[in-house]
């Protein structure tokens, strides 16, 4: 970290003196993502000015201090921006230990928070991560009401998928909350922390040149595109039971169309934030499933643990219809899948033509796409303004033009965090502006679950394609954005 981000992070309120608890603390999330970014905010100094950070596995996965450390460093070396090295890592590392937890036995755990706490003094709060599969969420959840661990000052980061419908999230929140107040509980969605997706905030509510062109009067479409060139990786046991919009279309598109519809809240608050996300998806109507197309890539059956007449979606596309004063009429069209044509993260904002098109232009030609606001929220980001200019010469012949914003040409990307920083950090906070409610999370599976009961049959496609050809029927008389045109 150079001195810039270091007087930077001595801006920003520290966290009161913490004991961190990560569950599964020997997995892939953890490796990937975790523990080098909790390296990252150490190194930023951007962690509590005392803090001990507690690994915890079932006793099979457990490891000793010293491995755990090993772990750590090794994870950190590998997917870290921040390498493990010097000062900053040797006051980290010291600060790394390990307790192993099993449903009947959580006495180490125990013994490991006691020691911690012990060493920082105080009453230092504690933070549960739960990088754990859903359906250990329940065992956790008691185990940390049986043992008394989540008595004070104690909070809990849930991880996707929060449910797989309607019932199993309630039953969720229940059991949550028998053991945490609402207040305590944050449900990560990493895309949240994006610094592309918070700027949508400030590219709306800080700009008098978008808020008030920023409704159906003046936009005819929005679409929230997330292709993946990347197949199923041999996760079909998880991809089986889940599929791509329980993967991603509830847990991420559309917590991104909260931020992009809502109304402009009182303050940046968490309560004012929540307060209008939610009233964004109290007005998105029900899917309608004729305005849905599910499909399957060639291939995705013969990997090994997928049934062979499977109709699990690897790609779904849906219209979206947010039903108040803002967004009547306007479609909300949402795609990703797996096996594209690209790896995007995108959001566009289709203009309306003028009443009176005086220029020569052929629509049709496939040359331009003027009168868009296209928000790459792809890490490090992008907003590009696509419109319409004249072509030099004697003519007046018009032709598409850009003016492109880019996060990596214009501020240091030493000052970016990445989503789980970011948000790890604002849990530590306290601040649950980018963590969805019980009462959301519960909304979003409501309306899911017309498409949930009566699923559309799954649609062939070629991998490194866009999905099945009725796609193109999701947004017409529009058409996606992705891929551009020649």
């Amino acid at each position: 970290m150079g001195p810039a981000t270091k007087r930077r992070a001595a801006a920003i309120a520290r966290p009161d003196d913490h004991v961190i608890v990560l569950f599964g603390a020997t997995g892939d999330l953890a490796k990937r993502k975790l523990l080098p970014g909790l390296f990252r905010l150490a190194a930023a100094g951007l962690l509590p000015e005392h803090y001990q950070i507690i690994g915890t596995a079932p006793t099979t996965s457990a490891l000793s201090d010293a491995d755990f450390r090993v772990h750590a460093r090794d994870a950190a070396a590998e997917f870290g921006t921040v390498k493990p090295s010097g000062a900053d890592w040797r006051r980290f590392e010291a600060a790394l230990h390990f307790g192993a937890a099993d449903p009947g036995d959580p006495s180490a755990l125990m013994a490991a928070v006691d020691k911690a706490e012990g060493e920082i003094g105080g009453k230092p709060r504690r933070l549960f991560h739960l990088a754990v599969p859903p359906a250990a969420f329940g065992s956790v959840i008691k185990m940390l009401g049986a043992t008394g661990l989540a008595r004070g000052a104690t909070r809990v980061i849930v991880e996707k998928p929060f449910g797989t419908d309607l019932a199993s999230a309630r039953a969720l929140n229940a059991e949550i909350h028998s053991v945490f107040d609402e207040s305590q509980i944050f449900r990560i969605d990493h895309f949240l922390g994006k610094e592309s997706v918070d700027n949508i905030l400030a590219l709306r509510f800080a700009n008098g040149l978008f808020e008030p062109v920023w409704n159906r009067q003046h936009i005819g479409y929005v679409q929230i595109d997330v292709p993946e060139t990347l197949s199923i990786e041999g996760r079909a046991g998880f991809y089986e039971k889940t599929g791509a919009y329980r993967d991603m279309v509830v847990t991420h598109l559309l917590q991104v169309l909260g931020f992009v519809a809502m109304e402009p809240p009182s303050s940046l608050s968490a309560t004012a934030l929540r307060a209008e996300k939610l009233k964004v998806y109290e007005s998105v109507q029900p899917i309608n499933t004729k305005h849905v197309v599910r499909g399957q890539y060639d291939g995705y059956r013969a990997a090994p643990g997928v049934a062979a007449d499977s109709q699990t979606e690897t790609f779904v596309a849906l219209r979206a219809e947010v039903d108040n004063w803002r967004w009547a009429g306007v479609p909300f069209c949402l795609r990703t899948g797996k096996c594209l044509g690209a790896s995007r993260q995108v959001i566009t904002l289709g203009f309306r033509q003028p009443a009176m098109r005086m220029f020569p232009f052929d629509a049709g030609s496939g040359r331009a796409r003027g009168n868009e606001l296209v928000i790459d929220f792809e890490d490090p980001g992008s907003i590009t303004a696509q419109f319409l200019a004249k072509e030099p010469g004697p003519e007046m012949r018009i032709a598409p033009a850009d003016m492109t914003f880019r996060y990596a040409d214009s501020f240091r990307a030493a000052n970016d965090l990445e989503g789980y920083e970011r948000l790890i950090l604002d849990a530590m906070l306290g601040d649950q502006a980018l963590f969805t409610s019980s009462d959301g999370i519960e909304r979003l599976w409501e309306i899911s679950m017309p498409l949930l009961d009566h699923p559309p049959e799954v649609e062939p496609y070629q991998p490194g394609s866009w999905g099945p050809d009725s796609a193109h029927r999701i947004p017409a008389p529009y058409r996606w954005h992705l891929p551009q045109p020649d």
